[in-house]
């Protein structure tokens, strides 16, 4: 399995390599330049591995939520990498590439609130479990609005549906952007969760991994699905069947 990975929807431009399980990755923090970053970054992890972008497996990218301008940069640049090499394409969720590296911390979590800052006061989040395999998989729907109407799937032990109140729900960590950005949501979630201090951002590090999986069992995508997924605006949808 060789799968190049890239995101650019928020302030880490990244890039990865996976090729048979061994990774290399590259990441830089930047307000803005993430086009002039992106290409050279992933042209140097090939040539380190000196593997031609045609023998890859895949090209997975971050396809949002995130900033309107850099989900759409990783899914153009996917779609032209792409078709130019004639690959398949996996668009992963960058709220599912936070819950995944929120699964690797040493608190060893179960389930996880991703809360990444969407601006305008708002943010982008979802809930997500610990599968048997150890990936992230969704427990809820993802969605964008103020931090005041987050709330936690009503299986999960401790929570009612609609509010916040109840009991702590066992093994759940509040990770992302949105907690730093807006304390207040932190606040509405005492007692319910941990919030991990360190706002973590998705990675392409991530999003490769939870490739592999797509990528064996056959849902990847012809490079012209590459689309960005923006919630705010509802106008761009992933294709049926990605995460």
């Amino acid at each position: 399995m060789r799968i190049l990975a890239l995101d650019t929807a928020t302030e880490n431009c990244s890039a990865a390599l996976l090729i048979e399980g061994q990774l290399r990755a590259t990441e830089e923090l930047i307000l803005r330049g993430h086009a002039e970053r992106i290409l050279p970054m992933v042209d140097q992890l090939l040539r380190d591995a000196k593997l031609p972008l045609a023998d890859l497996s895949a090209i997975a990218f971050g396809r949002g939520p995130g900033s309107f301008t850099g989900v759409r940069l990783a899914a153009s640049i996917t779609q032209g990498l792409a078709q130019g090499a004639g690959l398949r394409v996996v668009p992963v969720s960058d709220l599912r590439a936070v819950a995944q590296r929120a699964f690797e911390l040493p608190a060893a979590p179960q389930r996880v609130l991703v809360c990444n800052d969407a601006r305008m006061h708002e943010v982008y989040w979802a809930c997500f479990e610990r599968a048997p395999d150890g990936f992230a998989v969704a427990a809820s729907e993802e969605r964008v609005g103020s931090p005041a109407r987050v709330t936690l799937p009503a299986h999960w032990r401790g929570a009612s549906g609609g509010d916040c109140a109840g009991e702590a729900v066992a093994g759940l960590l509040g990770v992302g952007s949105g907690f730093s950005a807006y304390p207040e949501l932190a606040a509405a979630m005492s007692g319910r969760l941990t919030v991990v201090s360190d706002p973590l951002l998705p990675r392409a590090t991530e999003i490769a991994r939870l490739a592999v999986a797509e990528v064996m069992n056959g849902r990847v995508f012809r490079p012209e699905q590459a689309l960005p997924v923006y919630l705010r605006d509802d106008v761009a949808r992933p294709p049926a069947g990605s995460h």
